[in-house]
């Protein structure tokens, strides 16, 4: 590893950028609001994806229609995509490292939407939030303590 270029693991997805940065957005809202920590499970594709939540309650219909709103207003901002750089060791005072494969390299990515998310992430994403194109949740269920939420990008 040289100064500039830090060594990192190999990345075996091919997200579609567009579609992973609204999902960290949407991610990071609701760990926010309702302190369940990130989805549990994703699966996150181009024509639509889902998240799955631990949460006490199912969602109403205005608190899901508040979080497409708050997920648009940050695409109308236009908000910058970062990225940077940090250690392990680093990176454990910051965020939850659950997810972390054991095999991980020392040096880890973290991934930034203006100053509405972070999280450590090797996927490929915007470089800016206009890219994301208009966020719309389509479904939502709860069953059994797990929120899941269903949503598409129009315009891409």
């Amino acid at each position: 590893m040289n100064a500039t270029t830090p060594e990192l693991n190999s990345h075996n997805k091919e997200e579609f950028p567009p579609m992973h940065t609204a999902e960290h957005l949407l991610n990071g809202e609701i760990a926010r609001r309702y302190g369940c920590g990130r989805a549990f499970s994703a699966h996150i594709e181009r024509r639509k994806s889902k998240l799955d939540y631990h949460l006490p309650a199912p969602l109403s219909d205005s608190e899901l229609r508040d979080l497409e709103a708050y997920i648009n207003a940050i695409v109308a901002e236009d908000v910058e995509v970062t990225e940077s750089f940090i250690t392990q060791q680093e990176a454990r005072e910051r965020f939850d490292m659950s997810r972390l494969p054991d095999d991980a390299s020392p040096t880890v990515r973290v991934v930034s939407v203006g100053n509405y998310d972070s999280c450590l992430c090797a996927g490929r994403h915007v470089g800016r939030t206009s890219e994301i194109g208009t966020f719309r949740i389509t479904s939502s269920r709860w069953q059994d303590g797990v929120q899941r939420i269903v949503f598409k990008l129009d315009n891409q």
